[in-house]
């Protein structure tokens, strides 16, 4: 296995239930280490240009609104496998879908409301941590994010 980074958020409808210590607290459980990590409130041209992947499915305005409607919590994880470990701990898109136990089965209401996001490959993740943790990324050399 190889040490690797992922970007990780927490999304509004998770940050508005308070839910940020007990997804941490999960993380941690997982030997995911919180590396870096901020509270922001996207805007709609920045909820755009970071979902820009989906911009042509039917889903992309609600996802836009949806997360811009409120704060959200945004780290960089770092472990073994970390974009495997924190997609399995994440579990399905669909909340009714994931197995118990997953944060998506846990705190989740709907596909739209699932409460967090992963990178879903190390390339995906690149892209996303430059997005929000440019700093992060511009120091590189000295890690394999």
């Amino acid at each position: 296995m190889a040490l690797e980074y992922t970007l990780s958020i927490i999304k509004p409808d998770a940050v508005r239930k308070r839910l940020i210590g007990q997804i941490y607290s999960r993380f941690e459980k997982n030997a995911l280490v919180v590396v870096i990590a901020k509270r922001v409130r996207l805007t709609r041209e920045q909820a755009e240009n970071f979902y820009n992947v989906h911009k042509e499915r039917s889903f992309f305005p609600q996802l836009v609104a949806f997360m811009s409607s409120g704060p959200i919590m945004v780290q960089v994880l770092k472990a073994e496998s970390a974009v495997s470990r924190n997609r399995e701990i994440m579990g399905d898109t669909d909340p009714r879908r994931a197995k118990p136990g997953t944060l998506r089965a846990d705190f989740a209401t709907t596909i739209e409301e699932n409460a967090v996001h992963g990178s879903d490959s190390i390339e995906t993740a690149k892209k996303e941590i430059a997005f929000f943790f440019p700093e992060f990324s511009a120091s590189c050399k000295d890690h394999p994010c």
